[in-house]
């Protein structure tokens, strides 16, 4: 299971992060043969919605200059400390601005949201962050799995097959 063999993925994470949507994505692309990098606004450990803690490896700052293939955003109460964050915003963009997968699920996309990037996009989430995807412009679209253009969004941990699938699906094209 070598399919994203040389392929670099970021996942972002703060305290209150959902749990499966964190550890599902770290455990599948690592799987695969990508080399995955947990980042934090911190090196401290953090604690998910249901209690499990890791430890980052890297912080935000200290990958802001590097170049991944994907950046994931899990949801739970962790998106709103990381769209607090200049660096997570800045990195973010950067990702966007070089074409890399940005895939967020749940609330992940209030990051897209805080960064500018959801205007004219069609997205999808948890149903609470609905409204704000379509005040900052996006086309809010209840599905499994959104993918616009770089931009992949799913709406809870029970789309995590399919996301996983279309970021799979996105980074070997």
């Amino acid at each position: 299971m070598d399919e994203l063999k040389g392929k670099r993925i970021a996942i972002l994470v703060a305290e209150g992060f959902e749990d499966l949507e964190f550890f599902y994505p770290l455990i599948r692309f690592t799987e695969a043969g990508a080399d995955v990098v947990v980042a934090g606004l911190t090196k401290d450990e953090v604690k998910g919605k249901h209690g499990i803690g890791f430890t980052p490896t890297r912080t935000v700052k200290e990958i802001a200059n590097e170049d991944f293939d994907c950046v994931i955003i899990p949801g739970g109460s962790a998106p709103k400390k990381l769209r607090e964050s200049r660096e997570v915003l800045d990195f973010v963009r950067k990702s966007h601005e070089r074409g890399r997968i940005l895939a967020a699920i749940c609330h992940g996309p209030q990051v897209l949201v805080s960064a500018g990037l959801a205007k004219g996009r069609k997205l999808t989430a948890y149903r609470a962050v609905k409204d704000e995807i379509v005040n900052a412009g996006g086309d809010f679209d209840y599905v499994e799995v959104r993918r616009d253009d770089n931009i992949i969004t799913s709406r809870f941990p029970e789309d995590l097959p399919a996301f996983s699938k279309a970021i799979i699906s996105a980074l070997t094209a």
